[in-house]
């Protein structure tokens, strides 16, 4: 017997996510996770999205969670990038934020807001409803940089 016919396909076990980097006027639409120590980034700025569902693509699981998590999905979202790490697979999609924030209804997490690009360099964001500066989750950080560099050269 080969080693060819003995070899397994071995699954990955990293989850996998469809995030999504929302703008509008230079401001980045971001989500404060709730402060639970079981989640990714508890108590952190991060981008709106979530897992792919079983046989789902990332193109349907975006759509899917911004509707569940704002109550909004943009007309087009774009595939920017896929970053593969030790903790998961994330699909990095983006696109404008054509509505207000007041036309946004938050169902996941502590608050949303426009975070500016001196909010990302930073590594930190305001919440008005908790009334706290909370850090940007560094992966994400590195994301949005990338993103405004290659929007604005």
């Amino acid at each position: 017997m080969t080693s060819e016919d003995t070899t397994e396909t071995i699954e990955d076990s990293r989850p996998t996510v469809a995030i999504a980097v929302l703008h509008q006027n230079g401001q980045f639409l971001m989500q404060l996770r709730d402060d639970n120590p079981n989640i990714p980034y508890p108590g952190h700025w991060a981008l709106f999205g979530g897992h792919l569902e079983p046989g789902e693509t990332a193109d349907i699981a975006i759509q899917r969670e911004l509707l569940e998590e704002i109550g909004y999905a943009p007309p087009n979202l774009t595939l920017l990038t896929r970053v593969d790490d030790a903790k998961a697979i994330r699909y990095v999609y983006h696109g404008a934020l054509q509505v207000g924030l007041e036309k946004l209804v938050l169902g996941e997490g502590l608050d949303m807001a426009l975070l500016t690009l001196e909010n990302i360099r930073q590594g930190i964001g305001y919440s008005q409803r908790i009334q706290q500066v909370r850090p940007i989750g560094l992966g994400l950080q590195t994301i949005l940089l990338n993103f405004a560099q290659t929007q604005h050269g």
